[in-house]
């Protein structure tokens, strides 16, 4: 159990590093930063989360 929380620390830093690259303006209104920025927040930690149980599924295969 001790692994899977090592594993959503890494895995959420790391596709909060992947959407950084991609560019929300195009479906952001003008001038929502803030809006923006919890948009990455919640597709970044539900990303880590399938991937974290992905990876413990293989694991304990």
């Amino acid at each position: 159990m001790n692994y899977k929380v090592c594993l959503y620390a890494i895995f959420t830093f790391l596709s909060i590093y992947m959407l950084s690259g991609v560019n929300f303006e195009y479906f952001m209104r003008k001038n929502r930063v803030l809006e923006a920025r919890f948009l990455i927040m919640a597709l970044s930690l539900a990303l880590s989360y399938l991937l974290t149980n992905f990876v413990a599924d293989i694991i304990n295969l």
